[in-house]
């Protein structure tokens, strides 16, 4: 396993960050780690990197024990933190060849990450000068310049227009092929476009962690809008097999949600039916990982 996390906790002060974390990861994956502001994401992301120390629990990157090999855990992961410390005053390729220096790494691999991040027509420039996104793209290229075996990216895409992302999703998962890669975000597609699994986390706890087809088939719900041509009594929407919520959004528009992988259209028009109402308009949509997202961690 390229990842292994063992029961660990931390704390601050009387706020338990993150309590008895457990999962591994296997080289190869890009795993994504989900989660509300404040779950824990990012405090169980430094102490992957060594950059925080866990009050209890155990984890190892590619081998090496985080609280014993700080040096070789170091050497083998390529992180991108969520604020992106970068020299503002220090060109972009003067900034990569520098680090190629700390890293011990040839100049031909400065031009090879600038080539794959789409930094060659903005290496020449500071990089105050450029966009944030542009800087997402710098501190990516760092992340990658000692190409190590496993990526730790705390939302490396913010800041980025539509064409940007698509751009750095492609990287992330051609890279992706033959590294292991954990990142963190808030932007739901991206997990759907690049991610093999999704590890959810709320207060600091594992909610969730499966493939990402498994989480959405064995999650799927089905939500229908449907109106009727006639006001109808909670009481007997209720009743409806399978449904677990409901709300009446407009008039005689009900949101009816329902737990099970049966079509549940022809029950609603059953429903009508049987309660001599008609339906003047029915649709189904499925719930995508954002919705399930928010009732894992509502």
């Amino acid at each position: 396993m390229s990842i292994i996390v063992t029961n660990i906790s931390k704390s601050y002060g009387s706020q338990k960050a993150l309590d008895n974390v457990s999962f591994s990861i296997a080289k190869g994956e890009i795993v994504g780690f989900l989660g509300p502001n404040g779950a824990g994401k990012s405090t169980l992301m430094k102490i992957l990197t060594t950059y925080l120390s866990a009050d209890a629990g155990m984890a190892s990157v590619n081998n090496h024990d985080i609280s014993t090999q700080q040096k070789a855990v170091q050497k083998s992961i390529g992180y991108l933190p969520e604020h992106n410390p970068l020299y503002l005053d220090l060109y972009v390729r003067e900034y990569l060849s520098f680090n190629a220096e700390v890293y011990k790494v040839s100049k031909n691999r400065v031009d090879e990450v600038i080539n794959l991040t789409g930094l060659s027509t903005e290496s020449h420039k500071k990089i105050g000068q450029l966009s944030k996104g542009y800087r997402q793209r710098v501190g990516l290229a760092n992340a990658l310049l000692h190409n190590p075996d496993v990526l730790i990216l705390d939302e490396p895409t913010t800041g980025l227009d539509p064409n940007q992302l698509n751009e750095i999703r492609s990287v992330i998962k051609n890279v992706g092929k033959d590294k292991t890669v954990f990142l963190s975000t808030h932007i739901m597609q991206e997990v759907e476009a690049i991610c093999d699994r999704v590890i959810i986390i709320n207060k600091g706890k594992i909610v969730a962690d499966k493939k990402l087809d498994n989480l959405i088939s064995e999650e799927a719900q089905q939500v229908i809008e449907v109106e009727f041509d006639y006001q109808i009594e909670e009481q007997a929407i209720a009743k409806m097999e399978n449904l677990v919520s409901f709300k009446n959004t407009h008039d005689m528009i009900w949101e009816l949600t329902f737990k099970t992988e049966k079509d549940m259209r022809s029950v609603v028009f059953d429903f009508a039916t049987a309660n001599g109402l008609k339906t003047l308009q029915l649709n189904q949509k499925n719930k995508n990982l954002e919705a399930i997202f928010r009732e894992i961690t509502k």
